[in-house]
C-alpha cells in the first residue's frame, strides 16, 4: 500500500480507486511502518478522496536480518532472491532457511495475532459487509481466516501470486515439517474463504485442485488515467524497454546475445540501439551486460515513480518481457504486461512458448515469446523491428485491450463481492 511502491502495489490501488463506481466503499488496514524494497509517495495522489486508511504498527524480523547479513541498517531488503552487488553467502543461505522454516508463511507473521485481536474490535464499532484479504504476504490471508471464523463475515482471498507453488518456493530449504505446515495453511484459507480469487487461469487451477474448489480469475490490468491519449515523442535511438525488478530467473543469456548479434549485425553503430532498463537488477543481469559489452548502449534506472515509468514505456519502440525460467513458469502472468500493452508497442517475451503470457499475446496480437534459449529467433525478431523503425514504420498496436482496464476489472471484483454477502 503507498507510499510502497512496486508492482504488488497497483493491483489493490487500482481497485480502491474504482471500487466507489460499484457501490463499494473501501476501508484499508495496512502497517504504519512496513519495509518495503521501494516506496513511490506519488502513489499517494491515486487514493479516493476522504478515504479510511487504518493503520497499525508491525514488527518484522528484518533489523535482525540486515544485522545477522551485514546489512546497513537503511538497506532494502530485496524480493524474489534478487541480490544487486553480490553472490549470496553461507550467512543469507542460513537466513533463507530461517524465513522458511521458522517464519510461516511468511516474515509478517508476527502480525496476525495482534492484527485480529484490534480488528475483532475495530469490526465490532465499525461493521463491515466484507473482508478481503490478498497476498503475499499470505499472513494477511491468515488475518482473514481467524476473523472469518471468529466474526462470520464475509470474506475475500486475492491471490496475486502462488503460495506453495510460488517459483522460489523450492529455494527456501524447508524441512518436511514446515513444508506440511504451509501446505495445511493454504488449503485451509483455500477450503474455508467465500470467495477466492486468482491473477491467471494456471494458478487458479491450481489453487482450485488444492482447495477442491472454484476460483475465479480477476487478472491484473492497466489504468486508462496512467496512458494519457496525447502523444509522446520516442527517443531516437532505437530502444528496448524493460520496467520492473530483474532477478536471476529474469536472466535470460539467449536475450543478451542476441542484442550483441543485432548490434554487430549493423557494425556497433553506437547511439542507434538503446536498452532501456528501470528497476532493480539481479548482478547475474549486471554480468550479462557487461560480459557482451553492451555497457555502452545500457541506461539502468533502479527505480522511477510509476507514471514516469510508463512514460519511459511510451518513449520505447519495443518492450522487453522476461518471464522466470522456472517450474511454474507456464503459470506466470506478470503485472507488467497489461500496461505493456495499453502502451501499445510490440512486446518481445521470452519464456515457455505454451503460458499465460503467450495466451494473452496471441489472443491481444501485440507480440510474440521466443523459449529461453532461442537466441536465433529472439535475434530475427529485434532485427524485424529494428529495420521497421529504420524505415519509419513504427505504428502503434490496435488491437483492442479495454477488458484489461482496471475499472472494468473492478467492477468484476464488485460482482463476486455482491454474491458472497447475499
Amino acid at each position: 500500500w503507498p507510499p510502497s511502491g512496486g508492482a504488488g502495489v497497483q493491483r489493490w490501488l487500482k481497485f480502491v480507486k474504482y471500487l466507489r463506481n460499484f457501490g463499494w466503499e473501501p476501508v484499508i488496514y495496512t502497517p504504519s511502518n512496513p519495509e518495503a524494497p521501494v516506496e513511490d509517495s506519488t502513489l499517494l495522489e491515486e487514493l479516493p478522496d476522504e478515504l479510511e486508511v487504518v493503520k497499525r504498527h508491525i514488527w518484522e524480523p528484518y533489523a535482525i536480518y540486515k544485522r545477522f547479513t551485514g546489512q546497513k541498517k537503511d538497506a532494502k531488503v530485496q524480493a524474489g532472491f534478487l541480490s544487486e552487488e553480490k553472490k549470496p553467502g553461507r550467512l543469507e543461505k542460513l537466513s533463507i532457511w530461517v524465513r522458511g522454516n521458522l517464519f510461516i508463511p511468511d516474515a509478517r507473521k508476527y502480525w496476525i495475532n495482534p492484527s485480529v485481536k484490534f480488528l475483532t474490535q475495530y469490526l465490532e464499532d465499525h461493521p463491515v459487509d466484507a473482508l478481503v484479504t490478498t497476498g503475499p504476504p499470505h499472513s494477511m490471508h491468515m488475518i482473514g481466516q481467524k476473523l472469518h471464523r471468529r466474526m462470520n463475515i464475509p470474506w475475500l482471498a486475492d491471490f496475486r501470486d502462488p503460495w506453495t507453488g510460488i517459483d522460489f518456493y523450492h529455494h527456501l530449504m524447508l524441512s518436511e515439517k514446515a513444508d506440511r505446515k504451509h501446505q495445511e495453511m493454504e488449503r485451509v484459507v483455500l477450503r474455508e474463504a467465500s470467495a477466492v480469487v486468482a491473477v491467471g487461469r494456471v494458478l487458479a487451477d491450481e489453487l482450485g485442485r488444492i482447495g477442491n474448489r472454484g476460483v475465479h480469475v480477476i487478472t491484473n490490468g492497466y489504468d486508462e488515467a496512467d496512458i494519457p491519449g496525447k502523444p509522446i515523442e520516442r527517443h531516437k535511438e532505437f530502444t528496448i524497454a524493460h520496467v520492473g525488478a530483474m532477478n536471476k530467473d529474469r536472466n535470460h543469456p539467449a536475450f543478451w546475445k542476441a542484442v550483441r548479434q543485432l548490434i554487430d549485425s549493423i557494425n556497433g553503430e553506437k547511439n542507434i540501439i538503446r536498452i532501456e532498463l528501470i528497476g532493480k537488477l539481479d548482478l547475474s543481469v549486471k554480468e550479462a551486460i557487461e560480459q557482451n559489452d553492451l555497457q555502452a548502449y545500457t541506461n539502468i534506472q533502479r527505480y522511477l515513480p510509476h507514471r514516469e515509468a510508463i512514460g519511459e514505456l511510451r518513449r520505447s519502440h519495443l518492450l522487453y518481457l522476461p518471464v522466470n525460467n522456472t517450474p511454474n513458469a507456464k503459470g506466470i502472468l506478470t503485472g507488467k504486461l497489461f500496461e505493456y500493452l495499453a502502451v501499445r508497442h510490440p512486446i518481445l517475451a521470452v519464456g515457455p512458448k505454451e503460458g499465460e503470457v503467450s495466451s494473452l499475446l496471441q489472443e491481444t496480437k501485440s507480440g510474440e515469446i521466443f523459449d529461453f534459449t532461442d537466441q536465433k529467433g529472439i535475434f530475427e525478431y529485434l532485427k524485424q523491428h529494428y529495420e521497421e523503425y529504420l524505415a519509419g514504420n513504427d505504428p502503434l498496436l490496435s488491437t483492442p485491450v479495454q477488458k484489461y482496464s482496471r475499472k472494468a476489472l473492478t467492477g468484476e471484483m464488485a460482482e463476486i463481492l455482491n454474491n458472497i454477502v447475499k
